[in-house]
């Protein structure tokens, strides 16, 4: 799952997905609102992070983070937030662990914001 010797507290840009457990569509409604909250809240609290894009869906969110300078490791930016948001809505929310990709260049951020942007019409799809 992780680069073998890869730093995550290197300056970059990070694409990450975290999913609910079981994949349980917890991120509707109020938890989505609370969630959504969260993470853009997520600047003001971790140091040198920067929310590039976001999109939360019902089972899981997708997140492109930018570390500059950073204070914490992407794996404490993760856990905080996870943490956080378990505690406030008050059961067994996440999967443990969560995906993460580091993106190495303009094209592969391109490609990525317009996936997660995309994901929601996707996602429909498969439901019909």
């Amino acid at each position: 799952m992780r680069l073998k010797d890869f730093d995550y507290s290197s300056d970059g840009f990070y694409f990450i997905t975290i999913c609910t457990n079981y994949r349980r569509p917890y991120l509707v409604g109020k938890n989505r609102e609370l969630i959504n909250g969260l993470v853009e809240q997520l600047p003001s609290k971790v140091n040198g992070m920067r929310l590039d894009y976001y999109q939360i869906m019902p089972s899981h969110i997708h997140l492109i983070l930018t570390l500059e300078g950073r204070q914490l490791k992407l794996a404490d930016i993760i856990r905080r937030l996870k943490a956080a948001a378990t505690k406030q809505i008050g059961l067994k929310l996440w999967q443990p662990n969560y995906y993460e990709h580091v993106i190495r260049n303009e094209e592969a951020l391109t490609r990525i914001r317009e996936y997660i942007q995309n994901n929601p019409m996707a996602e429909m799809i498969e439901l019909e």
